[in-house]
C-alpha cells in the first residue's frame, strides 16, 4: 500500500504580488520610485517607467517641476479668464451680503446665513428695499432742522458746514522729517546755489523765464502794466494782516523794490546771487529769475518806466538788465564792491548812472557807451547812498566815514559838508514824496530827517523817529504815497510804523518776519494804499494789507 502524501491546495496567483508580507492584486500595489535613482531592484511594468512624476516637489530643486513649473516666488500660478462683470457680481456681492459663488464654480463660500436670508440673490439681482414710513418722516424731519439752521444763520458770520462726511473729524497726520532727511535737504539745497554760481562763472549772465506766456493774444508783453489798475484812494491805511508770502530766494532777500507807477512787478535782490521778479495783482508767482552774480546781490532799482534794472552784488559786477527779455546790457567792474546803484531821475539822462564804492569814490557812467564819466572822490569811508535831489541838478551820499555830503551833478566838487561828531552812519535814505526832506536810517536807532529845500540843508530835530533796533544793520526806510506815515525795518524782524506829524509816537508794529532775523527791506505799494511788502534775511517776502 502506497504511502499517504499531504501537499498544498492549488492557489492561482495570477496578478498577486507579495508586498507587506501579504498577497495583494498587483493593480492595487504601485511602486513609486525616485525619478533621480539610477539603479532599479525589481522589475517595474511599462506603465511606471513612463508615467508622469507624481508627488510634492523640493520647493529648492534646481531641476523637475519646481524648477520646470515655478513661476511664482511661492510656487505655480495658473491663469483664469472670468468675465468682468460676474468678477464684479461676486467681489460686491461678498462683500455686501458675506457670500458669493466659490471660484471653482461649484458650492458658495462665505457666510451660509446671509445666503438663506437673502434667498441666494446677489447685489445686481436683489429687489432695493423701500423706506418705511416712519424712515420717510425721520429723514424729512432731519432735513426741516438744516433748512432752518440755515435760515438762522446770520449772513455776516463765515459759513460753517452743516453736514460732515464721516472723514471730516480726520486729522491729516503730517510726518516730520528726520535730522538726516533734513540735512540731507540741506545739502542739496547748498549744491543747488553753488551749481547755479558756478554756472554764472563759466557761462555768463542768464536768466530763466515762469510764467505762461511771454505775450498774450494781443500782443502784449508779460511786464506790461494791467489797464484797470487806479489808484484806489488818496487816504492810506496802515495794514493790518498778513495776505501773501513769496518764497523762492535760498537765502535772505536783501532789498525789494516795486514796479514804478504801477506796482504790478516787484523786484528782490537775493544772498543767494539771484534776483527775482514777483507778480503781485495776477498769479502772485515768480515770473523772471535773473542769475547774474556769483555772490549775494546787494541792491536793485528800476528806471522811471521799469523797463530797465541796476544790480550790484558781493562778487563786485554792476549789470545793466533788460527787464523783459533777461538780457545783460552792460556790465561794469572797477575791482571794488559797489554797495549802492541809481539812475538819473531825468527822463533825458536815462543812459547816466551812479555807483557808490566801497573804495570811497562815486562812479558815474553812461550805458549807452559803457565809458566811465566822472568820479566824485571826497568820502573818507565807503559810500552807502545816492539820493537825487532839486529834478536832478544835485545828489546826496552818505558814507561810513559818518558825514552827508551834497553835490552838484556832473561837477566833481561838494557843495555842502554835513558832520558832527554825534553823528552816525547812515547806510539807508529815502526821499520825502513832497522832495523837500529827506530820511536817514542812523546806526544810533534812529530815523533823522533833513530839509532839503532852496538850498538849504538842515537837521530836523523835530522829526526824530525812534523806538526801533536797527544798530549794525541797513534796514530801508518807506513812506506812504501820501507821505502820512514812515516805516522802517528792525534787526528783530519787525515793521515800525510812525505818523509823519508826530514823530515821537509808533502807531503800529508788525512782526513781519522771524525774530532772529532783520527785516531788512520795507516798500509801501504806490497805488494800493493800504498795502505794503517787507523782505527779511529769513528768505521770504511778505505782502501786508
Amino acid at each position: 500500500m502506497p504511502a499517504s502524501a499531504s501537499a498544498a491546495p492549488g492557489v492561482d496567483t495570477t496578478g498577486l504580488m507579495l508586498y507587506d508580507n501579504s498577497a495583494r492584486n498587483t493593480a492595487d500595489v504601485r511602486i513609486l520610485t525616485d525619478p533621480s535613482t539610477r539603479k532599479v531592484m525589481y522589475n517595474l511594468p511599462y506603465e511606471d517607467l513612463h508615467a508622469p512624476i507624481l508627488g510634492p516637489a523640493h520647493p529648492y530643486q534646481k531641476d523637475g517641476l519646481a524648477a520646470g513649473m515655478k513661476n511664482h516666488r511661492s510656487g505655480h500660478v495658473e491663469d483664469a479668464h472670468m468675465n468682468q462683470y460676474h468678477f464684479d457680481e461676486q467681489y460686491n456681492t461678498f462683500h455686501s451680503f458675506g457670500y458669493a459663488q466659490a471660484p471653482s464654480g461649484e458650492g458658495l463660500v462665505g457666510d451660509m446665513t446671509g445666503h438663506k436670508e437673502h434667498g441666494g440673490d446677489n447685489v445686481f439681482s436683489a429687489p432695493k428695499r423701500q423706506k418705511t414710513t416712519a424712515e420717510k418722516k425721520a429723514e424729512a424731519l432731519r432735513k426741516l432742522e438744516r433748512l432752518t439752521e440755515l435760515e438762522a444763520q446770520q449772513p455776516d458770520q463765515p459759513y460753517s458746514l452743516q453736514v460732515k462726511q464721516p472723514w471730516a473729524n480726520k486729522e491729516t497726520a503730517v510726518a516730520e522729517l528726520t535730522s538726516e532727511q533734513k540735512d540731507y535737504i540741506a545739502k542739496l539745497d547748498a549744491e543747488k546755489v553753488e551749481g547755479a554760481s558756478g554756472s554764472v562763472e563759466t557761462k555768463g549772465p542768464t536768466s530763466f523765464f515762469h510764467g505762461k506766456e511771454k505775450a498774450d493774444y494781443q500782443g502784449r508783453s508779460w511786464m506790461s502794466a494791467p489797464k484797470d489798475r487806479r489808484k484806489e484812494s488818496d487816504y492810506t491805511y496802515l495794514p493790518k494782516r498778513w495776505i501773501h508770502t513769496w518764497s523762492g530766494h535760498t537765502k535772505g532777500v536783501n532789498a525789494i523794490r516795486f514796479f514804478p507807477d504801477t506796482g504790478h512787478l516787484l523786484l528782490s535782490a537775493g544772498l543767494d546771487g539771484k534776483v527775482k521778479v514777483w507778480d503781485v495783482h495776477n498769479s502772485q508767482k515768480c515770473m523772471r529769475t535773473y542769475l547774474g552774480h556769483s555772490k549775494g546781490v546787494r541792491d536793485v532799482k528800476f528806471n522811471h518806466d521799469g523797463t530797465r534794472f541796476l544790480s550790484t552784488g558781493y562778487d563786485k559786477n554792476v549789470r545793466l538788465w533788460d527787464t523783459e527779455t533777461g538780457q545783460v546790457l552792460r556790465t561794469f567792474n572797477t575791482g571794488k564792491m559797489f554797495y549802492t546803484v541809481e539812475f538819473h531821475p531825468d527822463l533825458g539822462k536815462q543812459n547816466t548812472i551812479m555807483g557808490g564804492c566801497h573804495d570811497k569814490k562815486i562812479y558815474q557812467w553812461d550805458t549807452d557807451t559803457g565809458d566811465m564819466v566822472q568820479e566824485y572822490n571826497y568820502h573818507l569811508g565807503a559810500v552807502n547812498t545816492i539820493t537825487f535831489i532839486d529834478e536832478g541838478r544835485r545828489f546826496v551820499s552818505t558814507s561810513d566815514d559818518k558825514t552827508i555830503r551834497v553835490w552838484e551833478f556832473g561837477i566833481p566838487v561838494q557843495i555842502k559838508y554835513i558832520a558832527d561828531p554825534s553823528m552816525h552812519s547812515v547806510p539807508a535814505v529815502v526821499l520825502h514824496p513832497s522832495k523837500n526832506f529827506f530820511l536817514g536810517q542812523s546806526m544810533d536807532n534812529q530815523i533823522v530827517t533833513y530839509a532839503c529845500k532852496d538850498n538849504k540843508f538842515k537837521p530836523q530835530k523835530n522829526k526824530t523817529f525812534k523806538g526801533h533796533n536797527t544798530a549794525g544793520t541797513a534796514c530801508q526806510i518807506g513812506f506812504s504815497p501820501d507821505a502820512k506815515y514812515v516805516m522802517s525795518g528792525d534787526t528783530t524782524g519787525k515793521a515800525f510804523f510812525w505818523e509823519w506829524a508826530h514823530p515821537g509816537r509808533i502807531v503800529r508794529t508788525i512782526q513781519a518776519h522771524e525774530a532772529n532775523q532783520p527785516c531788512i527791506g520795507v516798500a509801501w505799494h504806490p497805488l494800493e494804499s493800504s498795502k505794503v511788502a517787507t523782505c527779511g534775511w529769513d528768505g521770504c517776502i511778505k505782502y501786508w494789507d
